[in-house]
């Protein structure tokens, strides 16, 4: 029986010397725990577990912080100026200009245009006035028979061809600075037209998207139910032109503009910023757009898109490059420009547990000896 007991406590003791050879010769991996001996660690107590739980949740944690607007984020909703970026009454020309190519196309409508329109008027009136008065019967009793004039019809064809080639030469150049395409760098803001409110998507700040309605009219029917009427918020500017949430831009900086709609086409036209371009289904349309100076410019739905068609308008809110990172940072996910969200950036490291250390021969030995049964 003694000898029995002997060989029993011999044998475990052999097992446990390959038990930890084994161990000792295995790669790192191989020491993680199994799904087992994790739950044997939770039985053993919540102090076990922790580091383990608190390293599982912290992606998750993380991820739903991203998610919420930025704590300390402060954004001031911009009052527009009165008659800057909008419709003024009486107003017989375009709307002054507030983006580098705005400026440049009315430079060319009131310096190059409406000259020569008024000189070409003024001279088409005066030849008919010099024949009326200089070629009239009473005047002219004997009718002239002359039939060809090689320098008048020179002149005639020559000064067209020129005031053309004058008009042209900046016309195309205009055309073509309108479709210059966006820096591989700068900022883009997806547009969508629907019937009949707008979507604006930011794919560089973190990809929040919002949409954009008219404000109610005071004392008029409901036009877009759950919407504040106009007036309500001292930030309000004109009636039909005010929004419940306005698309905000950095000031000074090119903006890649994507624009699509998701039912019918849609026209995006903002007057005073020089920019109209259409929102067609199943195809994005894309220019440049910069905005001079902040403030407040407002524009419409400018293609018939169904009966609310004057019921969709247009509101930009530029602003410094500082508030507009602020302004992103109170939106739900809102990142600057591709930069890690605060959020990520300030989780705390959760330092792993240190792995457990291979038990020593002897010790797996004794341990075994001491659970024999006794003789």
């Amino acid at each position: 029986m003694e000898f029995g007991n002997k060989a029993r406590a011999a044998s475990l003791a052999i097992k446990a010397l390959c038990l930890s050879l084994a161990l000792a010769i295995a790669p790192q991996p191989a020491l993680a725990a199994p799904p087992a001996a994790a739950a044997s660690a939770t039985a053993a107590g919540p102090a076990a577990t922790a580091p383990a739980a608190i390293e599982a949740a912290a992606p998750a944690a993380a991820a739903s912080e991203a998610a919420k607007p930025v704590p300390g984020a402060f954004y001031e909703r911009m009052k527009p100026t009165e008659g800057i970026g909008m419709p003024v009454d009486g107003g017989i020309t375009l709307q002054k200009q507030f983006s580098p190519l705005g400026e440049y196309a009315h430079w060319i409508h009131d310096s190059l245009l409406l000259p020569v329109i008024f000189i070409i008027c003024i001279f088409v009136l005066a030849l008919l006035v010099w024949v009326v008065v200089r070629y009239n019967r009473r005047a002219n009793p004997v009718p002239s028979k002359t039939s060809h004039n090689t320098f008048i019809e020179v002149i005639w064809t020559l000064v067209p061809v020129l005031i053309l080639v004058g008009i042209a030469i900046p016309s195309i150049d205009l055309l073509a600075k309108q479709f210059k395409p966006a820096p591989a760098k700068a900022l883009t803001i997806k547009i969508t037209g629907n019937q009949w409110f707008w979507t604006y998507t930011y794919p560089d700040n973190g990809g929040f998207e919002f949409t954009s309605y008219m404000l109610n009219l005071k004392d008029s029917p409901v036009v877009n139910n759950g919407v504040r009427e106009v007036g309500s918020d001292p930030s309000d500017g004109p009636s039909h032109l005010e929004v419940d949430n306005r698309m905000v831009v950095p000031v000074g900086e090119p903006i890649r503009l994507q624009i699509t709609a998701a039912d019918v086409i849609h026209a995006f036209a903002v007057p005073s910023l020089w920019f109209k371009l259409d929102a067609v289904p199943g195809r994005i349309n894309e220019k440049v757009l910069m905005v001079e100076r902040p403030g407040v410019y407002y524009g419409q739905c400018s293609e018939l898109c169904g009966v609310k068609h004057g019921y969709m308008p247009i509101a930009i809110e530029a602003l410094p490059r500082d508030k507009f990172n602020a302004w992103v940072l109170t939106q739900a996910g809102g990142v600057i420009d591709g930069q890690k969200a605060p959020a990520e950036v300030a989780a705390p490291a959760v330092e792993a547990p240190a792995p457990a250390v291979a038990p020593t021969a002897e010790a797996t030995a004794a341990a075994s000896a001491s659970a024999a049964p006794a003789a």
